[in-house]
């Protein structure tokens, strides 16, 4: 089965309090390789008053945490059954399991945050071919041929005008 992305409801402002509930239940459950990131999308903004900057970190979705996971029955349970977790979006309750989001619905708001969909450490090594789905290079495939974790990089070699060129960019710019 694949890993999909799914929307949690919680109460606004106890968004933290549940991703932290979720990591700590996935891991005492051995939950791993059914829930693998749990993420409250969140948004930098500068902002000056009375001349001084002052950066803010705000929440893009109030009352919604993200969860990476492969829909199982147990994985549901988990999740559903976490301290704080009020439901799942796309779900009409009565035990009916919820609808993930579409790729491009979740890739908007992982580009935001700088967050690739792909799992650099554990999905992706070299030789592997990867989508590029931001950037001069959209639309294009591509094989990998570096990978650079600590700065969030990969070096892709990608057909252009017939000659494998390599290209560098950013991790949250490809999809596997």
């Amino acid at each position: 089965m694949d890993k999909l992305w799914y929307v949690v409801t919680t109460y606004v402002g106890h968004e933290e309090n549940v991703k932290e509930k979720l990591e700590a239940r996935t891991e005492s459950m051995g939950m791993q390789d059914h829930i693998f990131r749990v993420i409250i999308p969140t948004i930098t903004e500068t902002e000056t008053k009375d001349g001084v900057e002052k950066t803010k970190t705000k929440k893009m979705f109030p009352g919604y945490v993200f969860v990476e996971m492969v829909m199982s029955d147990e994985a549901w349970y988990a999740v559903r059954n976490t301290p704080g977790v009020t439901g799942f979006i796309g779900s009409s309750g009565k035990g009916a399991k919820p609808t993930s989001l579409q790729p491009q619905e979740i890739d908007r708001i992982l580009l935001n945050m700088g967050i690739s969909r792909v799992d650099a450490e554990s999905e992706l090594k070299v030789g592997d071919k990867v989508n590029v789905i931001d950037g001069p290079f959209k639309g294009m495939v591509g094989t990998v041929d570096t990978i650079d974790l600590e700065n969030n990089r990969l070096n892709v070699l990608i057909d252009l005008f017939g000659q494998e060129t390599p290209v560098e960019v950013e991790l949250f710019q490809v999809s596997k």
